[in-house]
């Protein structure tokens, strides 16, 4: 894979420095996992703080892809980095006082959810305008690579860290990581630029359009959501999981380090491939591996919770489902920059940047079902519901198996 997007003195500094805050994204969301499983034991509060990060995210978004196409992208960026970095401060002191509670968690992630709903949009907008249209693939990739690699290595050190210093510490890291990233940001600010667009394209509902005029667009967005729904969203009780294995916090960091190090390979693999001819079998076939892989680690922690290699396997497990997940979220990503007016940029691409909420939205269903049924239960009805989708989206729309990487014209 060509990392080309590096060669960009601007979009290297952005890239380097969101290390800071993208690892403190996931650090906080191990961090927060953890707290509220310690306070309360139940699988339905980790639900909920799914639902605090996410609704909040999901109302901003929609909000924050207006403003990024109407305002200055780079400074919506520093204000979020800033505010980000002040909660999570304020967090790390009401832990290390032993002064915490599950609802100034569930609070302080639900300011975190809104932050976010305003920094998404910004975020996806602003990296193109730092490299040439040739870099975007290894742009959308070396994004990819960011967030995956930091939940590859990051959740498995923040399980250490947490057994050895407890969550505050996680929370002091990330304060941290978002100042750093706001540093490297008053480096990269401009001028505010003209008015983009004309007054009739400036809503929400100009964006809408587009999404279901370019049906590939309204396609491609519906199965990411569906899936990070009902799929991905297992990672929201995966402390769960770490208890039916028996494996305390060092288990939980490192299943949730599983689905890292399989999002980065299949990055990596997926950025091999954008040019094939059979670039669409690869992203479907992404899609159906992501979903047969979860049934497996289901069944794994369910049937084979007692056997010595059980814990091995449900990391397996996990990193294959990240691995097809990867191939179907890089290449419907990719063709989406690539074809997307930058006049809507902030808009379409905040819409689509609701999938990322969706994961810990998910989280209401998934949690209270699996204080219903069982948590491997949950995630073979979230397979099964991934499944039924991708079997109807092939059937309305065959074309997304023979999507040519050969070709670009063929994305739009």
């Amino acid at each position: 894979m060509k990392l080309d997007a590096l060669q960009s003195p601007k979009y290297r500094r952005f890239w380097l420095g969101s290390i800071g805050s993208t690892g403190a994204t996931q650090l906080y969301f191990v961090g927060m996992g953890w707290l509220v499983f310690e306070l309360t034991g139940s699988a339905l509060y980790l639900g909920l703080l799914g639902v605090a990060m996410a609704v909040p995210t999901i109302l901003a978004t929609l909000a924050g892809g207006l403003m990024a196409d109407h305002g200055n992208r780079g400074r919506i960026l520093l204000v979020t980095s800033i505010l980000a970095g002040a909660a999570l401060g304020v967090l790390a002191m009401l832990d290390l006082g032993d002064w915490v509670t599950v609802w100034q968690v569930l609070v302080i992630a639900a300011l975190l959810g809104l932050i976010s709903g305003f920094d998404l949009p910004a975020r996806v907008s602003f990296f193109p305008a730092l490299i040439e249209p040739h870099q975007m693939m290894s742009a959308v990739a070396l994004n990819s690579i960011l967030w995956q690699g930091t939940r590859m290595v990051l959740p498995a050190v923040g399980g250490v860290l947490i057994a050895l210093a407890d969550t505050w510490i996680i929370f002091a890291l990330c304060t941290v990581g978002f100042a750093v990233m706001a540093r490297i940001l008053l480096s990269l600010q401009t001028p505010d630029s003209p008015q983009r667009g004309s007054i009739k394209d400036r809503g929400l509902g100009t964006a809408w359009h587009f999404i279901r005029q370019e049906k590939l667009f309204a396609v491609l967005i519906a199965m990411t959501w569906i899936s990070m729904f009902f799929g991905t969203s297992y990672v929201q009780i995966m402390p769960v999981f770490a208890q039916i294995l028996n494996t305390g916090e060092e288990g939980y960091g490192l299943l949730l380090s599983a689905t890292g190090v399989g999002s980065v390979l299949g990055t990596i693999l997926v950025g091999r491939l954008q040019s094939s001819p059979t670039l669409g079998r690869v992203m479907m076939g992404g899609s159906v591996l992501f979903t047969l892989s979860l049934a497996l680690f289901a069944l794994a922690t369910s049937l084979a919770a007692d056997w010595p290699f059980a814990f091995a396997m449900a990391c397996g497990c996990a990193m294959l489902s990240a691995i097809g997940g990867s191939f179907f979220l890089i290449s419907s990503m990719t063709v989406m920059q690539l074809a997307v007016p930058d006049t809507l940029r902030g808009r379409v691409m905040g819409i689509h940047s609701i999938t990322f909420s969706l994961i810990a939205l998910g989280g209401l269903v998934l949690g209270p079902l699996a204080e219903l049924v069982s948590a491997p239960g949950a995630v073979l009805v979230g397979a099964g519901a991934v499944l039924t989708s991708i079997v109807g989206f092939s059937i309305a729309f065959p074309r997304l198996w023979r999507l040519n990487g050969q070709d670009q014209k063929l994305y739009l």
